[in-house]
């Protein structure tokens, strides 16, 4: 089975618990507006690999690994773009006894039957989902990521429904994701959920400024810069995540 492939990170610390192998998939539907991988964005481009291949990479890292209590995290780009690719991949990292973390916006996400059939399947594989919440408003969603929330929304709850491991992600923008009302809402949409074991604040930042240039993209977030220590600490408090994670990770 073959997917389509950005890159590939053998030492990540900050997608899912201990040391990850990280696979970025290529291809994404949403546009966000602070991305910091506006090159994962092209659906079919990258460099093709099949599983086989990523898993035989894999074993070399592997000792490291399962030392730390890690285990292989694909990102993106959206991987529930690429399913068959996703379910024979973890499929045969369960084989092996390896902890398995999709991090996903859900962005793709659909009722219809066969892509249902799929995802039911993956999360048998699948430890933990990353999950990025970007906005409840929805006429806000539209405004920050150029798609509606409705489809996202339903698969937080597809994913509580199943009793999938969650930890939660919210990108905080000045500006954009962090007044006390859009917090609260959050907070309380989270609270419905029965899965979340984790609650992650990522704190806007610039890294990926240059990618969006070199692309020829126009980056309208040039004038905000990463939210205060204070805004931080407040947005944990009001998304009650009380053992919330303070992480750099970069936004997507």
């Amino acid at each position: 089975m073959k997917g389509n492939i950005h890159s590939i990170e053998t030492f990540g610390t900050v997608d899912g618990p201990g040391i990850r192998y990280v696979v970025f998939t290529q291809g994404c539907l949403l546009r966000c507006l602070y991305c910091h991988n506006a090159d994962t964005w092209e659906i079919g481009t990258g460099k093709v690999m099949t599983t086989d291949e990523i898993m035989a990479d894999f074993e070399s890292y592997l000792p490291f690994i399962e030392a730390s209590g890690g285990g292989i995290t694909v990102s993106g780009g959206e991987p529930l773009l690429q399913m068959d690719f996703m379910v024979d991949l973890f499929r045969k990292c369960k084989a092996r006894g390896i902890h398995t973390t999709v991090d996903s916006s859900g962005g793709c996400y659909s009722t219809e039957e066969g892509f249902q059939a799929k995802l039911k399947e993956l999360i048998q594989y699948t430890d933990l989902v990353l999950l990025d919440l970007k906005h409840l408003d929805d006429d806000a969603h539209r405004k920050l990521t150029g798609r509606s929330n409705a489809n996202i929304l339903q698969f937080a709850r597809f994913l509580s429904d199943n009793k999938v491991p969650v930890w939660v992600r919210h990108v905080l923008v000045p500006g954009w994701t962090d007044s006390e009302d859009h917090l609260r809402r959050m907070g309380e949409f989270i609270k419905t959920l029965e899965n979340v074991k984790k609650i992650e604040i990522l704190p806007y930042h610039k890294l990926g400024v240059y990618k969006w240039k070199t692309l020829g993209y126009k980056y309208a977030l040039e004038n905000v810069e990463p939210p205060s220590a204070e805004s931080v600490q407040l947005a944990k408090e009001l998304l009650g995540a009380a053992d919330s994670t303070l992480s750099g990770s970069a936004a997507k």
